[in-house]
């Protein structure tokens, strides 16, 4: 059965959530402190974390970074569950390598759809056998195993972040839109702006060390894997294939 571990110190929310989710035909458990939401997660390894970020000895965003560093939880999937909903709290959220960012107050019905959307893409990796292994450059990705490694190095990546990797490799040479990633990666996306994109595409890049640059930036537009490992980009100025410099109308920010 799978197993959600829920962390939040508002007894009333945290009762509302064991109910629906059991309900619904999830094996439940939850916490009140930070500390104790860890320590579940990590000696049960759930296979989703939902994730209240203000909490009551550290906070949630300390509790998503601990799993993040730990090999006994990089690759459980978070969500996280805030009162804040300004865009910069999402973004941090995700740059730390959360899954899913939801504000309170927010419908039971929605938290379960995207509760499916988030266990539904930690594992979708059924692909042809004859492209499970694959060899770009410095890259190396085992699509059935869930594993790359850049130069023999081995990189761990979210679920999250696996599946954006790949899904820009599988359409490489062909501009991906912010909107397109959101609905192709993400699954869904209320209330999911395109910085969301932005967010995971940095941490990406930051992930993949020396193959970074395989992944480009189209200015306005969104981004771009590389067609072969040492083709050089020959436009007219519109990609950016380090840092990024994102083009969102009147206002730009690093990718």
């Amino acid at each position: 059965m799978t197993k959600i571990v829920i962390v939040d110190d508002e007894k009333d929310i945290l009762d509302v959530l064991e109910f629906n989710l059991r309900a619904a035909g999830y094996d439940v458990v939850t916490a009140m402190t930070g500390r104790q939401g860890l320590s579940l997660a990590l000696g049960t390894r759930p296979d989703l974390v939902i994730l209240d970020l203000m909490l009551p000895d550290i906070s949630g965003t300390e509790v998503c970074k601990l799993l993040r560093d730990s090999p006994d939880g990089k690759g459980i999937p978070v969500m996280m569950l805030s009162a804040r909903g300004e865009e910069i709290d999402r973004v941090v959220g995700f740059e730390l390598g959360a899954d899913d960012y939801i504000t309170k107050p927010f419908s039971v019905r929605e938290l379960l759809l995207r509760v499916k959307a988030v266990l539904r893409r930690s594992r979708s990796q059924v692909v042809p056998k004859r492209a499970q292994l694959i060899e770009f450059g410095k890259l190396r990705i085992d699509r059935e195993a869930h594993r790359i490694w850049v130069e023999s190095e081995e990189i761990v990546l979210t679920a999250l972040e696996f599946k954006l990797l790949v899904t820009l490799f599988e359409r490489k040479n062909r501009v991906q839109t912010r909107s397109s990633l959101l609905e192709h990666v993400w699954g869904i996306h209320a209330h999911i702006s395109t910085r969301t994109v932005d967010a995971h595409v940095k941490r990406l890049r930051e992930k993949l060390c020396e193959a970074r640059d395989y992944v480009e930036t189209v200015r306005g537009v969104g981004y771009r894997f590389k067609e072969s490992p040492d083709a050089v980009s020959e436009d007219l100025g519109l990609l950016d294939s380090g840092e990024g410099a994102l083009d969102h109308g009147s206002h730009r920010a690093s990718a």
